[in-house]
């Protein structure tokens, strides 16, 4: 599986051009399955990418990243470029970090009607030192337990520590302000906890996994109380090879797929909506 990032200037036409490098350079073989995709999904789409590939020998799987506006820049220009882009885009999938960019390019008609398929969820998780005995079970015991001191991601500006304070909203956590602990980011969320400058700390769950060495999951957030980030992939209007690309979507709701995600952290998507 080949990965590349892209930073650097006159990017578009960089994007471009490596796209029809990666084509051309495997023309005698089996065409890959090209992803452009957000650098937040990574994690995930790497380790999906390696199982397909070891489902499906002989197939490769190509993942490119960049922003969610660079690549709705590069979609926009591979699908207007007239005949020489129909029928052989370079681009088979897209898997941008959140909905928002599938449901524009769908707006265009970029992405196929139809083909967005969510694969992961992002659960919130509530967590603890792991040398820690006696440690709370859930998200109710927060408010229960008057002692407790709650390391969360700054909700003025991050997505993570604005829903943080909505499942702790849920739970009745409004008078206890005073308990709560505001670091910049997960990173930082985890490090509070990990130094003593609180009991407990709420992270999403891949966040946990990059650390269970050192922390361990007492609770994760169910989705009919706290909505979840989600993350989903869909087929360009301009996919060479529609079929295979059906194929890897549905890989992504396999037992295999599932047994991935859940090892980073992730909550899979079992099925289609």
């Amino acid at each position: 599986m080949i990965m590349t990032a892209l930073r650097q200037p006159h990017r578009l036409s960089c994007f471009l051009a490596l796209l029809l490098f990666v084509m051309g350079s495997s023309s005698s073989l089996a065409e890959p399955v090209v992803i452009a995709a957000s650098p937040s999904v990574a994690g995930p789409l790497k380790a999906l990418g390696r199982a397909f590939e070891e489902a499906n020998p002989g197939v490769t799987v190509r993942l490119v990243f960049d922003t969610g506006l660079a690549l709705r820049q590069t979609v926009a220009t591979i699908e207007n470029r007239g005949p020489y882009f129909i029928g052989t885009g370079p681009i088979h999938l897209i898997a941008p970090g959140g909905d928002e960019l599938i449901a524009r390019l769908q707006q265009k008609y970029y992405v196929l009607p139809g083909t967005s398929v969510p694969y992961a969820a992002v659960p919130l998780v509530l967590v603890v030192p792991e040398s820690l005995v006696d440690a709370p079970t859930s998200f109710e015991s927060l408010e229960q337990d008057s002692h407790l001191r709650v390391a969360i991601a700054d909700p003025g500006l991050t997505t993570l520590g604005k829903q943080t304070m909505q499942l702790l909203h849920v739970f009745g956590f409004d008078q206890h302000q005073d308990r709560l602990d505001v670091a910049a980011d997960a990173p930082s969320v985890l490090d509070h906890l990990l130094h003593g400058k609180a009991d407990v700390a709420i992270v999403y769950g891949p966040d946990a996994i990059q650390e269970r060495e050192r922390v361990r999951v007492v609770a994760t957030s169910l989705d009919h109380i706290q909505q979840p980030l989600v993350h989903s992939m869909a087929i360009l209007r301009s996919c060479p090879d529609r079929g295979r690309c059906q194929q890897f979507l549905s890989f992504l709701h396999s037992s295999e797929a599932q047994r991935v995600l859940t090892e980073l952290g992730y909550r899979p998507m079992s099925s289609k909506p």
